[in-house]
Formats: structure tokens, sequence, C-alpha cells
């Protein structure tokens, strides 16, 4: 039955009866005219009747149906009370009863737009049924769609405080029927419309400070259903790349970094690379690790000796030192142009493969 013919007086049934029985004898419902009133309350719910509206019935009925009888003395005012409080608790179970129907639906509407996510972000459906259900959440997967990925500090789920923080923020400035604001394995996200880039900059901004400085990753737009899954998987490559590098800007964007997945593409030919470019830095004193810091701020800070000093807590004349060893140890000065790109490309990659932490 839909909100459109459904009339109050068919949820109704019953409820005269139950007063004016009640003002006569004066007993309370029974446990059966209860859970008979919270069923037509689950049933109202599901027609689309307004909770007020159905309360207005209800005392619409029970004015109907008032107890005749004296309006003075003691008699009269027993009725009278027992018909409101028959009343009172008629209209509570019939509350209980659409507040229950109205958690019920909601908690279907949460399961179908988890398992639609799940299947959009991992690739697993179909993808036409998949863009069929996608209008239902205001996405058009024929277009174009961008993905930004936030992570803090704790692991965050759809309806805790900081996802509805984000989410309200950004449905209050945009127009949110073709966004969608979510969370998946912790992390926020939020799926826009390719074109519609301002919409992952508010959302990075709003997750930044909900997350306490959280870090934020932006995939490139991709066109289909196909590449919203791209567009996610490359904002995760993305803030896992900036974690095993270092960088320490709160947003990220894949196309800005597109150099790195290019280079650990080939893992093998990276790490032969880094063990020929640096693997001699292993002969110094206290290891690579240091002189391999020292390569990574210089690099970092433009080839500035002074600047890379500041970020190394060093002098200059420390810092350059330590140049001359590099450049002893491989045969390579990192002050030559010719020779700058092998030991910046080496570096980047000794990052990348947890090197030398980690044995190539």
């Amino acid at each position: 039955m839909s909100s459109a013919s459904a009339e109050p007086a068919g949820f109704l049934d019953g409820f005269d009866g139950i007063l004016t029985e009640v003002a006569a004898t004066g007993r309370r419902l029974t446990r059966q005219e209860l859970e008979s009133r919270r069923d037509l309350g689950e049933r109202a719910a599901e027609a689309g009747l307004g909770l007020r509206r159905m309360v207005s019935a209800h005392l619409a009925a029970a004015r109907d149906a008032w107890p005749a009888g004296p309006n003075a003395g003691a008699r009269g005012r027993s009725s009278a009370d027992c018909a409101l409080a028959a009343v009172q608790q008629a209209v509570d179970a019939f509350a209980e009863g659409y507040e229950r129907a109205q958690r019920q639906a909601i908690r279907q509407e949460e399961a179908a737009r988890r398992e639609f996510i799940d299947d959009l972000l991992l690739g697993r459906s179909d993808l036409g049924r998949l863009a069929e259900r996608a209008g239902r959440f205001g996405l058009r997967l024929a277009r174009a769609h961008q993905v930004a990925v936030a992570e803090g500090p704790a692991a965050y789920d759809e309806g805790e405080p900081v996802p509805r923080q984000v989410a309200r923020a950004v449905t209050a400035r945009i127009d949110s029927r073709r966004i969608l604001v979510t969370t998946k394995d912790g992390r926020l996200l939020c799926v826009a419309p390719g074109d519609q880039e301002e919409v992952l900059t508010w959302f990075a901004k709003q997750a930044y400070a909900a997350t306490d400085g959280g870090r934020v990753a932006v995939g490139r737009a991709h066109p289909g259903p196909g590449g919203v899954v791209q567009s996610y998987e490359e904002a995760l490559s993305t803030l896992e790349m900036a974690e095993r590098l270092g960088f320490a800007g709160p947003v990220l964007k894949a196309a800005d970094l597109l150099v790195y997945p290019v280079l650990a593409r080939d893992r093998q030919a990276l790490a032969d690379l880094v063990v020929s470019a640096l693997g001699p830095l292993r002969g110094a004193r206290g290891g690579a690790r240091p002189l391999l810091d020292t390569l990574t701020a210089y690099f970092d800070s433009g080839c500035v000796a002074a600047e890379a000093a500041r970020r190394l807590s060093l002098s200059v004349r420390a810092l350059t030192y330590r140049l001359e060893r590099i450049r002893k140890l491989t045969g390579a000065d990192p002050a030559d142009p010719a020779q700058r790109y092998m030991l910046q490309t080496a570096a980047i990659g000794a990052r990348l493969l947890n090197w030398p932490a980690q044995e190539l």
C-alpha cells in the first residue's frame, strides 16, 4: 500500500471498541491489544503515513468514541480517566511499532548502501547491474568520477561522529545528489563527478580538520563504472606511497605523483639500481642510513646545502662533509647535474623499497 492510497482510518482497526470497553470496565489494555497496535504502527510506517498524521487520527477517533455519561461525579471522572489512559497506551504502542518499522527500514537501507559500496569499490559485481543500482545513491557511473580517501589516527565506521561531521559539512555546502560520502576499511571516502574537483578539495579540508590532521589522497578521474574503482585504488596507493616516502603534505594528488608508481612498477630493476648506486654507502661509519637521509634532504630541498643542513639539524660544513663522503663511496657527485639524476632516482627507490632496512 502506497502513501498516496493509504488512509489513517485503515490503521485504527478496533480502537473505538477498545476505548468503549475500557471506559465501561476500567481495565487496562491486554497484551494482545497492545501488540495489535504495534503491528498497525509498523504497517502504517511501511505504507508511508507520517506519525504526526496517525497520532492526530487516534485523537480524533478517541474524541468520536469518548464515553457518554454524566459531566460530573466520580463515575464520570473515572470513565474519562480510563479512556485517557487507554488512548495513551494505544498511541504509545502504535508509535513503538511505527519506530520499529522505521529502524528496520533504516537498517535495510544501510545494508543495501554498504553492499553497493563494497561491490562498487571492489569491482566484484556486474557493471551493468552496478550502474543501475548506482542511480539509487545519486551516482551516474557512465560519467567520469574521482575518489578521495582520508585516513586518520583511528578507524572510522559509517554512523560514527567523525564521518557524520564530514558528511554534513560536505552536503551542507555542495549539492549532494551526485556525491557519495562514506567509509571503507576504517577510512573516509568521497566519490564525486570528475569535473567537480572542488568537491574533493572541500571534502579534504573537512576530513583533515575532523581527523585532527589526517592525510587525504585524491585519485585521478576515470570514466565508467570501473573508473570509480581505479580512482579509489590510485588514492589508496598514494596514501601508502606517502607513508613510505614520508611526504608531509595533508592532501596528495595521484596525478602529481605518477613518477613513483612508474619507478616501482619494475621492482627488480629498481632494486638493482639501488644496490648498484647506493650499496657502497653501507661501508660508511654508522651504515648507509645517515648518508641516505642526507641525500634525501639534499634533493628534497632543491640541492640547496643550507636548507638541507637546516632540515637535518646539521651545520653546512657537516652536510658538505657528508656529501663528499657520498661522492667518494659511490663515485657519483650529488652536486653534478649529470650524475644527480641517478642518485636521486636511487634514493627514491631506496625509500620505496625500504632499503637499507629491507635486504634487496
